[in-house]
This record gives C-alpha cells, structure tokens and sequence, in this order.
C-alpha cells in the first residue's frame, strides 16, 4: 500500500515523502519548520494528485521529472528521482494520482 510518510532531516527540519506499495520513494517535499506545515502539504497533495493540469513535467536527455504544483503554479512536491524515459516518469504520476489522494500518512519522528 503506497503510503506518506513524515520525518525530520538532520537539520531538525520536518519532511515528507510518499512511497509506492512496491517501497519506491516516488515524491519529496520542501523541508517545514512545523510538523503542522508538513501535514498540510500532504493534504495539498492529496488534493491536487488527482488531477493532471497539476503537474509539470521535466524533460531533458535520460532524466525525466515532474513536480506537483498548487493552482498558484507553487511546488507542493517534487519527484524523488530522474527517470530514464517518459513513459517511466509518466506510471509515477499514474500511481500519484491514483493513490496518493487516499493513503495514510505514517509520523516516524
């Protein structure tokens, strides 16, 4: 079951990540000095994941990226990794959209 996580970075800052049920970390967030901030970039998340004109995709040569945005154009999340084609990068945002609006959020801090 893909699923969000939250934890703090060695800068004592909190994080989040989702994971795909197969354990790829998919997303990462920007760090938040609250763990009340971090919870409700997962929320924007969950709401914007649906929905494709929410993300931009990154083309450049064998790293393909996207970053999930809010209707302000602002970066809720960015994927964690470049992937080698497009058509890789594009079953990420498949699994986003279709999972993320409804996974649970698991604090490790």
């Amino acid at each position: 079951m893909s699923s969000f996580q939250i934890f703090r970075g060695t800068n004592f800052q909190y994080y989040f990540r989702f994971k795909a049920s197969n354990g790829e970390q998919i997303l990462s967030s920007e760090s938040y000095i609250t763990k009340q901030s971090c919870q409700d970039g997962i929320a924007s998340v969950k709401a914007h994941a649906p929905y494709d004109n929410n993300y931009r995709r990154i083309d450049k040569p064998s790293d393909y990226r996207f970053n999930l945005v809010a209707k302000n154009n602002e970066i809720i999340a960015r994927s964690s990794e470049g992937y080698t084609t497009s058509y890789n990068r594009d079953k990420a945002i498949e699994v986003v959209k279709k999972e993320a609006p409804t996974a649970p959020v698991y604090d490790l801090t």
